[in-house]
């Protein structure tokens, strides 16, 4: 709970929190199985791979916050995907035509959200 109250006092959290539940409602209308890792060969917009890099990198910082269950110094790092979040979702068709393309695009938004959700479904934080 803690962690949660010191992520609402971050300016990112209010976009994180709407890019969250955009996040959720996406991928509640896909039907189909996501592939469970990002294929970096299928990254084509300068967006999709700014993100897949930087959320590559969160992953691996906040895996020890996690075994720590250092909450609020996890979601603070997570926090720092705002920019690169916002950027995507102006820039990028997230339900591309390609099929294996937009899968590989919502299993980055899945992995984005799984983090958050490690602590609590932030996409409820919005005003």
């Amino acid at each position: 709970m803690k962690a949660v109250s010191h992520f609402r006092s971050l300016d990112e959290a209010e976009a994180l929190a709407a890019a969250n539940k955009r996040v959720g409602n996406i991928l509640a209308k896909y039907d189909g199985e996501l592939p469970s890792t990002v294929d970096s060969s299928l990254l084509q917009e300068d967006a999709e791979k700014a993100l897949a890099d930087v959320v590559a990198e969160k992953v691996a910082a906040v895996k020890p916050l996690f075994a720590d269950s250092d909450y609020q110094g996890a979601l603070t790092e997570l926090a720092q995907l705002r920019t690169p979040v916002d950027t995507f979702f102006d820039n990028v068709m997230v339900m591309a035509d390609d099929p294996a393309l937009k899968a590989n695009r919502l299993a980055m938004l899945h992995l984005i959200r799984e983090q958050f959700l490690n602590v609590a479904d932030i996409s409820v934080l919005q005003k």
